[in-house]
């Protein structure tokens, strides 16, 4: 495991409409409150063509409302509420991202994400509303695993993100990379053996999700008769 090297961060930013006037990201903006390790995945996730996200216990940040992003966190020891609330503010404005010049983004989440309470039943309703509307946008997709297909390969690997990245100038492309965070730091992954674990785990994923439409039928059902939406 490694981090990806920081000229591969120049590199793939260059790549971008625009990328030689962006090399310092807007997220520099709200100061102290980004931790280092994120201006190497803000760079990445801007740059990326497709965008493939497994989260097995929360909603994913780039699909979350305000009152679930503050409600979930970040929730890392010695975070001031000031830069907690700047932290909140960098997840909402990553969002914009899926309303421009969008990726395509492919998330796949546990049904535990839809049925754990988080903020309250109000907040909860607003979130899966939330979700129902963006899984209509044409580059959006939003896929659930049921709990009844038991232990899955992903509930071992955890939450990850996989970035794919666009042809642009080169020959070839760039080679995907994976992201992995926790609570003090981020992993970057892009050794050939470790794409391919990640590439094989989400594909046991597709493989078990519903179906968009069968998902959002999930969806409604979970803010009907759970969270009273």
């Amino acid at each position: 495991m490694r981090a990806v090297p920081r000229e591969a961060r120049a590199d793939r930013r260059a790549d971008r409409p625009g990328g030689g006037d962006e090399r310092e990201g807007w997220w520099h903006a709200y100061g102290g409150a980004v931790p280092d390790w994120f201006d190497l995945y803000g760079g990445l996730e801007s740059a990326a063509c497709r965008l493939r996200e497994h989260h097995d216990a929360l909603v994913p940040a780039l699909l979350q409302t305000r009152a679930y992003a503050s409600a979930a966190g970040p929730h890392r020891p010695g975070t001031a509420a000031d830069e907690r609330e700047r932290l909140i503010e960098v997840r909402l404005r990553r969002q914009a991202l899926l309303r421009r010049r969008p990726p395509r983004f492919e998330a796949v989440l546990s049904e535990a994400a839809l049925l754990r309470v988080v903020g309250g039943a109000e907040t909860m309703a607003e979130q899966l509303g939330h979700l129902a509307e963006v899984g209509r946008l044409p580059h959006v997709s939003i896929r659930v695993v049921p709990l009844a297909a038991g232990l899955r390969a992903g509930d071992v690997a955890g939450s990850f993100v996989l970035l794919d990245f666009p042809l642009g100038m080169r020959a070839e492309p760039e080679p995907s990379v994976v992201y992995r965070e926790s609570l003090t730091g981020a992993l970057y992954l892009d050794r050939p053996g470790e794409l391919a674990a990640y590439e094989k785990v989400w594909a046991g994923l597709d493989a078990l999700a519903l179906d968009e439409e069968e998902s959002r039928r999930l969806i409604a059902k979970v803010m009907e008769e759970v969270h009273h939406g």
